[in-house]
């Protein structure tokens, strides 16, 4: 009996092991199969996505709406930013002419002036010095021109020869000329006509008085100095005065447009300060590059209406382009930026998939923007939902 039972527990235990790696073995097979089968599925998926980035369902591939992409003739628009000047062709600093202490200011800044309107009082020994020019070359001319008009009256009695009568008049022409120099010489100075009248009439002036007068007419925009400041004849700078009808735009345009911007292009300009759009024309391109920001100073004379635009205002511009272009045009929605801040699009694939494409940007044209590379005709380039597949693919 003892031999018997340990017979039948050595069986037991040999079923049991036995049973054991059977289960193990199906274990493994069943792992092994499972390991197989997701491989399977990731190579599938893998294949899958080898002609386009990745794919969409149904309901996402509802939300995405894509364009065909084909060559059209535009007229490229030049978009940048730029600050408002005074317009140089209609604006003037004032200089002062004459040397001495500013008495009188007879302006304030705001004022529309005219040529010739009298800006401040200046106590200048310049302007005594030009009336006591002008008082000798009078009284010079007043003696020539009695002894000319007496050597006429000797040369016909045969009193004196006719070389004394030519010298005679000589001196009386040279007596004009130096009249006139001084006369000229007061006008440089301030003095209007009525005061050099009243000094050829011999009558009473004020004592060493000068004047800064309007060179041209337009508002005084800068008053610069102030009552008893001293002035320095042909250097200091005492206004400024600029016809605001106009301005103009100096703008910044970038190495891949300047190539579009030409003179005598239509232009405009908007700013913060005014819903308006106003209108201009391009007046000058530079010929030289800013080391700096690598962009080229565009000038745009514009017209100021209600003198809305002031000096060193920021404005935006706009520059259309004369001559036609042929090319693709890619809608703005369309334009994506990747890490690096490179555009990017995305083209809808043969096989239901979108991929990814680099491209240049050219010129923005309204609501599209210019592409010369990374696009071909007839490729489906997505115009709506392109954030949507950017955000699923970074996942």
């Amino acid at each position: 009996m003892p031999t018997s039972r340990g017979a039948r527990g050595t069986v037991r235990r040999a079923l049991a092991l036995a049973v054991l790696a059977a289960v193990a073995c199906s274990r493994t097979t069943t792992s092994d199969a499972a390991t197989s089968s997701t491989a399977g599925t990731t190579a599938g998926t893998t294949a899958a996505r080898q002609g386009s980035a990745f794919q969409l369902t149904e309901e996402q591939r509802a939300r995405i709406h894509t364009a065909p992409v084909a060559m059209v003739t535009y007229r490229p628009t030049v978009l940048a930013t730029g600050t408002v000047a005074f317009n140089g062709d209609r604006s003037t600093p004032v200089i002062s002419q004459i040397s001495g202490p500013v008495t009188r200011l007879l302006v304030n800044v705001g004022t529309y002036v005219q040529e010739g309107t009298a800006l401040a009082d200046v106590a200048s020994p310049d302007f005594a010095a030009a009336v006591a020019g002008y008082q000798k070359a009078q009284a010079a001319l007043h003696n020539a021109a009695r002894i000319a008009t007496l050597d006429e009256q000797l040369f016909i009695n045969d009193a004196i020869a006719k070389n004394d009568l030519e010298q005679a008049r000589s001196d009386s022409a040279s007596a004009v000329a130096d009249r006139e120099a001084a006369i000229a010489q007061m006008v440089a100075l301030g003095v209007d006509s009525t005061l050099i009248s009243a000094i050829r009439e011999g009558k009473p002036i004020p004592p060493a008085l000068g004047v800064i007068r309007a060179p041209i007419a337009g508002v005084l925009v800068e008053r610069l100095v102030n009552p008893g400041e001293v002035l320095t004849g042909g250097s200091t700078q005492c206004f400024t005065i600029a016809d605001l009808s106009t301005v103009w735009v100096m703008a910044n345009v970038f190495e891949s447009e300047i190539g579009l911007v030409t003179k005598g292009e239509t232009a405009w300009a908007t700013t913060e300060a005014s819903p308006d759009t106003f209108p201009g024309r391009v007046d000058y391109v530079a010929a030289i590059v800013d080391t700096a920001t690598r962009a080229t100073a565009v000038r745009i004379v514009v017209q100021n209406r209600r003198e809305t635009l002031k000096r060193d205002m920021y404005v935006r511009v706009g520059i259309a382009a004369d001559r036609p272009r042929t090319g693709i045009l890619v809608p703005v929605g369309s334009v994506l930026r990747d890490e690096q801040n490179l555009p990017f699009v995305y083209v809808a694939g043969p096989d239901g998939g979108f991929d990814r494409r680099s491209i240049t940007l050219g010129a923005r044209v309204g609501d599209r923007y210019e592409v010369p590379t990374g696009l071909a005709v007839g490729d489906q380039v997505v115009s709506e939902g392109g954030l949507f597949l950017q955000f699923a693919g970074s996942q």
